[in-house]
């Protein structure tokens, strides 16, 4: 599979078979997130990744109560460190998480993994489960696991609605 199928391809997964993910291929999906680029190379993403099936159930409750996160054989869980910390770029810090998390994303997929990273969450309830410190942010879950679920496409806006030439508003001849 080359990058622009996964992009094409690539659905959110919300339903996960009991199977666990071998660490080879976690390895290459973590991999994947420690080569992403972030502004000045700060590289400002830490993650706890969390096998232990009670941890995972009390992460989706933590989810609000997104109890499918559980099922999922490892969720990741993406944190951006302290914005005003000065190893990292403050506007950048959260974009550069997404950027490392969305490598995950696609490398998970071209292994035959599904995904669905989660914004819902009680980050304290994070936080203490896991032993985060409070300087750092949780950004995101992402459970990472066998689909047990194709999920159709989903509409996309229009090619023109999104992209300008030259202007906001201006028609983008391609």
């Amino acid at each position: 599979m080359n990058v622009f199928e996964a992009i094409e391809t690539r659905r959110s997964v919300r339903r996960y078979k009991p199977q666990p993910v071998p660490d080879e291929h976690l390895k290459q999906i973590l991999e994947a997130a420690r080569l992403a680029p972030s502004a000045g190379n700060r590289q400002p993403w830490r993650f706890v990744v969390v096998k232990d099936p009670e941890l995972r159930k009390r992460l989706g409750v933590a989810a609000r109560n997104q109890t499918w996160v559980s099922d999922a054989g490892v969720i990741v869980v993406a944190l951006g460190m302290d914005p005003k910390n000065p190893e990292v770029y403050e506007r950048w810090a959260e974009r550069d998480v997404m950027t490392a998390v969305e490598h995950m994303v696609l490398a998970a997929w071209e292994l035959g993994y599904g995904t669905c990273w989660i914004g819902a969450f009680n980050e304290g309830q994070v936080k203490k489960l896991l032993g985060i410190p409070a300087e750092m942010n949780v950004i995101c879950l992402l459970p990472i696991g066998v689909p047990d679920q194709k999920p159709e496409p989903r509409g996309r806006k229009a090619f023109d609605e999104l992209f300008h030439g030259d202007e906001y508003g201006g028609k983008l001849e391609l």
